[in-house]
């Protein structure tokens, strides 16, 4: 049973590795493979793994199927659906999913519906989860920022079963109908739920931790909130997952049982330990239920209801098997749930206590049992975190032994108690509900003061995926009872990942990322022992910037500690954007702009025509703007020229017709012979004039533009006047990250050589 299930995870997994999906035809061998391993089990690893595959292959063309298609991006389209989730509000924005049931373009059903990830803007509108709506609105497909460590949103999409997002048009013909539909009863009632909790609350930390821990609604935690989570190593707590459902379960299993052994009667009816577990799961289904049956809800449930199945058919607690049937049926109920980090942590956590306690011939105490646990989970989940481009807070385990109790013990069963004395009792349940935010708050405040103390953060080292393999085999023997063989050797696996080096730029070259970061414009340049960042990407909300989703992802990925120089073209929030986050988090050596005065407060320098450096043989020189300090605007942008081993590279941020016209007059022989350029603007047509383009010539020409953005950028005519010259033109909102090295005789592309299947539709053909 156990090595089936492994072995059919394992196949899922391959099979989300794949860059290409196998044709859908192979389902057909799936009748073949499962009588296989039914007929000769000593030999089920094999076809397990196979039907695993073949089976996570069948799911993802349908998943893919799903999705929007292209003619109908960006055309205005009618809906109408029942929100499924909680809508995330924030100021000038309300985003939710509506599960799509009729979709129409102009008076006519277009063969399309599915759950829909749409954003309304500046609205006084107040949708709810499970209200029914109609609404005008305007789609793309599923598609996310592609770069080398950044967060693959597609996938998040993937496993949500999204297959659409877009925003909605404004209106008359927006309209609430009226309610129906599986699945609305549920949604609506934790709407209510949220509404009367907020009702009740002073807005601040208190409330927003409550409302994650009863409703799943984790949208009122701010960037502040979460830093100090992640820098404790806390986040997990706050979100309804296995600890908690577990815990919940196993509170209602212990007063249920007792409660049941009283009556005589009852017992013979029902033996305690049965009722018990049947009141658990039905405490445990309610509480997964409050988040909405979350992904992570549903694999601790699953967990769960398995344990004690078994303890209503009167077999024994064969935990092991427990476990790898959980995992079976999570992966054949959603193969896609093998890419999310909390799939391996939840799954990971649980292994590692099983591994570490259970078969132990000692007995610790109460306390040192639970030290002993929390080592093992602390030591299990490292290399995952890492592995998946996550910190790890040194603090964790210390801090953990005491929240984990403070939270999973007092602090969660006292404020689902609040919720749910509200219920059946306002007049009683207010003052609990606030007695259980103040106490929230404090506990809060003691993880404030902890995240304040000088302990640094473990970042994810750069590394291919089989140095973390070897750390958790590490893991592995560390935690094994004495007398395992290869335990001295341990040590030495688990450091493996540190010890890895990347590759060394040769004296004289330089590679360059033209990171994608959507409508905007971010690219990092490095030499052998330097490294410049031209542009940080956009800022999208105060939660959401570039420099913080791709730009510091990136660095680490290439193990770049802090950047050496950054330039920010210009005052434009979509090229400086992301810089706030990029110096908060990073230790920035010197900044240069094009318009200083826009980044004063950071104390900005100007970048100025005739500034010259060198770093390791390769060369760079500022062309634009001069110091006459005239220029403003895009035309103001800094212009820099890179050239390393017989390679002429030119960065131009939104250089306009005016500026070109003067960089062609003032330094004509430095724009000849160039052999990569940027193009300017993202492609606009008050750039790249004919002569601009003619001047330059470049073998390759790069954009970086926002997928299907509402400009059209780059225009058909820009594109067609590089190509004129021979130009291979490359653009970010199909290629992803578009990565060049003085030595490559052209650009790669990230979505082609990286990406995988969900990631390449339409790119690389």
């Amino acid at each position: 049973m156990i090595q089936g299930a492994i072995a059919f995870v394992l196949g899922v997994v391959i099979l989300q590795q794949q860059a290409d999906l196998p044709p859908g035809w192979l389902v057909w061998l799936l009748p073949l493979m499962l009588p296989l391993a039914l007929r000769y089990p000593k030999y089920a690893f094999a076809p397990m793994l196979l039907s695993g595959f073949i089976w996570a292959a069948w799911c993802a063309h349908a998943d893919l199927e799903a999705r929007l298609p292209e003619s109908l991006a960006g055309q205005p389209l009618r809906v109408e659906g029942v929100i499924d989730a909680l809508p995330e509000v924030t100021p000038g924005r309300i985003r939710f999913t509506l599960m799509a049931e009729t979709v129409t373009r102009q008076g006519r059903a277009v063969p399309f519906n599915g759950r829909l990830r749409l954003s309304w803007y500046r609205t006084r509108v107040q949708p709810g989860a499970g209200q029914r709506w109609r609404l005008r609105v305007k789609l793309k497909p599923p598609h996310g920022f592609a770069n080398p460590g950044g967060f693959d949103y597609e996938g998040w999409l993937l496993r949500n079963g999204i297959v659409a997002t877009g925003h909605v048009l404004d209106g008359e013909s927006n309209r609430r109908l009226a309610d129906a539909g599986f699945g609305a009863p549920l949604a609506r009632g934790r709407e209510l739920l949220r509404e009367a909790i907020t009702a009740r609350l002073d807005e601040g930390p208190g409330r927003a931790l409550l409302l994650a821990l009863t409703v799943g609604d984790r949208s009122a935690l701010g960037q502040p909130q979460w830093q100090v989570l992640r820098a404790t190593g806390t986040n997990h707590l706050v979100a309804i997952s296995g600890l908690h459902i577990g815990i919940v379960a196993g509170l209602l299993f212990w007063i249920a049982r007792r409660a049941w052994s009283r009556s005589a009667r009852l017992c013979l009816w029902l033996p305690a330990p049965k009722a018990a577990a049947l009141v658990a799961l039905c405490a445990a289904t309610l509480y997964a239920g409050l988040a909405g049956f979350s992904l992570p809800t549903q694999r601790a449930l699953c967990m769960l209801a398995l344990a004690l199945g078994g303890l209503l058919l009167n077999r024994g607690p064969a935990l092991g098997r427990t476990l790898a049937l959980a995992l079976l049926l999570v992966t054949l109920g959603a193969p896609a749930a093998v890419l999310s980090a909390g799939f391996w942590l939840s799954f990971g956590a649980v292994a590692a206590i099983l591994y570490g306690v259970l078969g132990r011939l000692a007995r610790p105490r109460p306390l040192a049992g639970l030290a002993r646990v929390q080592g093992y989970v602390a030591l299990a989940i490292a290399p995952l975190l890492l592995l998946w481009g996550l910190e790890v807070s040194l603090l964790a385990p210390l801090v953990n032994l005491v929240a984990v109790p403070l939270f999973s013990l007092l602090l969660v069963p006292l404020s689902l108690l609040a919720v749910a004395l509200l219920l059946l009792c306002p007049p009683l349940g207010t003052p609990l509900l606030q007695l259980a935010a103040a106490a929230l708050e404090a506990g809060y405040s003691l993880l404030d003061w902890l995240a304040g103390l000088p302990v640094p953060m473990l970042a994810p080292p750069a590394g291919p995926p089989l140095l973390w393999l070897a750390a958790l085999a590490g893991v592995a023997l560390l935690a094994a009872p004495r007398g395992v063989p290869g335990k001295a050797a341990a040590g030495l696996l688990v450091l493996v990942p540190l010890l890895w080096r990347a590759e060394p730029i040769d004296p004289g070259a330089f590679r360059l990322t033209l990171l994608d970061v959507g409508q905007g414009l971010s690219a990092v340049l490095q030499t052998r022992s330097h490294t410049l960042v031209y542009d940080t990407g956009p800022r999208f909300s105060a939660r959401f910037d570039a420099g913080r989703a791709v730009v510091i992802p990136f660095l680490r990925h290439a193990g770049v500690a802090a950047p050496d120089r950054v330039i920010l073209s210009n005052g434009d929030s979509d090229h400086g954007g992301g810089f706030r986050s990029l110096n908060a988090r990073l230790a920035v050596g010197s900044l240069w702009s094009g318009e200083p005065q826009a980044y004063s407060q950071f104390h900005a320098g100007p970048c100025l025509d005739g500034m010259r450096w060198e770093w390791d043989g390769v060369r760079f020189e500022v062309l634009h703007p001069p110091a006459d300090g005239s220029w403003r605007g895009n035309n103001a942008s800094c212009v820099l020229l890179i050239e390393g081993r017989g390679r002429r590279l030119l960065l131009g941020g939104d250089l306009e017709a005016r500026a070109e016209q003067r960089l062609l007059r003032a330094h004509p022989e430095a724009l000849t012979g160039v052999d990569l350029a940027l193009i300017p603007h993202h492609g606009s047509l008050s750039s790249s004039t004919p002569a601009w383009v003619r001047r330059l010539a470049p073998r390759h020409a790069l954009v970086s533009s926002g997928f299907l953005n509402r400009y059209g950028f780059p225009r058909a005519e820009v594109v067609a006047r590089w190509r004129a010259v021979g130009a291979e033109v490359f653009d970010t909102a199909r290629s992803g990250a578009i990565l060049y090295h003085s030595e490559w005789e052209r650009p790669r592309r990230y979505r082609c050589r990286h990406g995988r299947y969900w990631q390449r539709q339409g790119v690389c053909d």
